[in-house]
């Protein structure tokens, strides 16, 4: 998430063209079983677009910063090129990760119910000065994540009304009880369609899977947790977690830093107190391949993923691995995506995917497939994961994917909302000042061996939790040939085999 100058946004415009990535011709669907295929090696790349073989130089906007009394941290970025402003708050300690056992949701609950009333205004005076303002206030606890992050965006020339407004419903929620049951009614209802979800049913499986007994691994609330929770737990959640000297403010647009200091000084007062955001301990990947399927019974398509626990954001391998991830997986014209597609028309796309926090997170592949292709599928993802563990990538597809990620990092430059989450994601992780300015050198740095040795280290075969969400009784027979498998319903209860 300093003003942006002109020439840097001519230099980074042009480096963007300089840099783009090589083009794949793709299909507009997978070819129809028994059709002809064309191998691998004669699937055309056009390069038509000009490569720099020059290393991208920037120097971001430096955020201005400073502490207020109560032990808040805020950031300013400058850029007025718009009259627009957000603003994004994150309160370390207060997200889904730290949810009490056996109370799924408490700190989704306490975010969703920000905007449903508080001492002075009721959900719908909220939402009706929302809208008047032409402003955007949302707030969450994503599963996973260990921060609360309230956000909100609008006009600069009423930033101070909108921001007030906000203040508000972080300040002084009053958790009104007939507000609480229509959000659980709500929260019931989206449960119910999320089990029929095969996307959902991947992910709730896989995270169990990798993360095992770790608090990363609850995905969703349950109906029970649901109806245990109260208007109390939530304020009692409030008071202790929403506290200034666990948050990190940070606003990007057409404001100066005096003016957002004044704003703030105007704003109702928030005590903090001596609370400490505390993490859960590390995760460890988990030994010993292991299958797990969730029975759609009838379903005509698979979806699979599989992977393991790798590395931290903050782990020396980070930036190997974001280089080994676009080559397996990280776009169209990645392996994953030209072998299932181009090649075998497996499925419509398969990718790859790299979570790093403040806890080691997974790495993972995924993709839908046909049932009948659920073994062809399974094996080239398996060929893929072996090839770049044992064989070095080439010169030419390593300089290309690193050229491809330094465009996409330059592209990023042009949008206020990326700058701020950068400079917000140096204090989250403690990098050091430079780190973007450099980042697309260290991405250029990385060789044909580091990727190698990473895929090596964190890709391990033998280890990989493979989930695939089917009809079971077609695609079990397919993937016992891979290892032990087990068997779940939708509801995440084991089946019993006959």
């Amino acid at each position: 998430m300093a003003t942006m100058h002109n020439n840097i946004r001519s230099y980074l415009c042009s480096a963007v063209v300089a840099l783009s990535a090589a083009a794949v011709v793709v299909g507009q669907a997978p070819p129809e079983a028994g059709s002809k295929t064309i191998p691998l090696s004669k699937v055309e790349r056009k390069n038509k677009a000009p490569v720099s073989r020059d290393v991208l130089r920037v120097k971001l906007p430096k955020a201005a910063e400073f502490k207020l009394s109560n032990g808040l941290t805020v950031l300013i970025l400058e850029d007025h090129r718009l009259p627009l402003v957000s603003a994004r708050l994150l309160i370390e300690g207060a997200g889904a990760l730290n949810d009490p056992s056996g109370l799924p949701g408490l700190a989704n609950m306490t975010a969703a119910m920000l905007k449903e009333g508080t001492k002075t205004r009721s959900s719908k005076q909220i939402a009706e000065e929302v809208e008047r303002l032409g402003a955007t206030i949302n707030a969450t606890a994503p599963w996973g994540s260990e921060d609360a992050n309230l956000s909100a965006s609008g006009l600069s020339d009423n930033v101070s009304d909108w921001l007030p407004l906000a203040a508000d419903m972080l300040l002084n929620p009053t958790f009104p009880d007939n507000e609480l049951a229509s959000l659980k009614q709500r929260m019931k209802v989206q449960l119910r369609q999320q089990r029929s979800s095969p996307f959902f049913l991947l992910q709730e499986r896989f995270d169990r899977a990798v993360y095992g007994n770790h608090p990363a691994a609850v995905t969703a609330p349950t109906p029970q947790s649901i109806d245990r929770i109260t208007s109390e737990m939530l304020g009692k959640w409030h008071r202790e977690k929403y506290v200034p000297q666990n948050g990190l403010l940070g606003i990007a647009g057409d404001v100066r830093p005096d003016d957002v200091r004044q704003m703030l000084s105007k704003l109702p007062e928030w005590s903090g107190s001596t609370a400490k955001a505390v993490l859960p301990a590390p995760t460890q990947p988990v030994s010993g391949r292991k299958i797990f399927v969730v029975d759609r019974s009838g379903s005509v398509q698979t979806d699979v993923a599989l992977g393991n626990i790798a590395v931290d954001r903050l782990d020396p391998d980070y930036v190997a691995m974001v280089v080994m991830d676009r080559i397996v997986g990280g776009g169209a014209s990645a392996r994953l995506f030209m072998n299932l597609r181009e090649v075998h028309g497996y499925t419509y796309g398969a990718y790859s995917h790299l979570i790093a926090r403040k806890y080691a997170g997974p790495w993972s592949a995924q993709g839908s497939m046909r049932t009948d292709a659920t073994g062809g599928a399974m094996t080239e993802f398996m060929n893929e994961i072996n090839r770049i563990r044992d064989q070095q990538v080439t010169e030419s597809e390593l300089e290309e994917n690193k050229r491809a990620i330094v465009a996409s990092f330059a592209r990023s430059l042009e949008q206020p909302s990326q700058l701020l989450d950068y400079a917000m994601q140096l204090k989250i992780y403690g990098l050091p000042p430079d780190y973007w300015d450099t980042y697309p050198a260290k991405i250029l740095a990385v060789t044909a061996e580091q990727v190698q040795r990473v895929a090596r280290k964190y890709i391990v075969p033998d280890n990989l939790q493979i989930v695939a969400v089917g009809d079971a009784s077609k695609i079990k027979p397919v993937l016992d040939k891979f290892g032990p498998v087990e068997v779940y319903d939708t509801n995440g209860n084991p089946e019993v085999t006959p």
